[in-house]
């Protein structure tokens, strides 16, 4: 009887893995072309993206918490700051130019938003 109990526990659990998704995010990451992600490896994927002005950038973060910072400079939207994880955050960019940001959880993350 504890050997089937074991089994039954061992198959919930890998039944949980294989549905949980990426980084085990609850709701699906959107593939509209202008989506970052932020991955469990520590990167920003793309690590540049090109978009239009006006055109809003969705930063996608798994089960591993990240930010977004900007650097500095006129039309930067503002800072994706505290600790962000299950969850896909918006930012539109509504001037050209490009815009250097990076993770200040992992400071090797970067990345970069070319906007037209």
């Amino acid at each position: 009887m504890l050997r089937l109990i074991n089994a039954f526990i061992v198959l919930v659990a890998a039944t949980l893995v294989a549905c949980s998704g990426y980084g085990g995010a609850t709701s699906p990451i959107p593939n509209d072309g202008h989506t970052i992600t932020a991955t469990p490896s520590n990167s920003f994927t793309p690590a540049s993206l090109t978009v239009n002005a006006g055109q809003a950038v969705t930063f996608a973060f798994g089960s591993v918490a990240h930010n977004v910072f900007f650097d500095q400079q006129a039309g930067a939207p503002s800072d994706i700051d505290g600790q962000n994880a299950v969850v896909s955050i918006q930012r539109t960019f509504a001037t050209a130019g490009n815009y250097h940001y990076t993770c200040h959880i992992h400071p090797g993350m970067q990345g970069t938003v070319v906007v037209q």
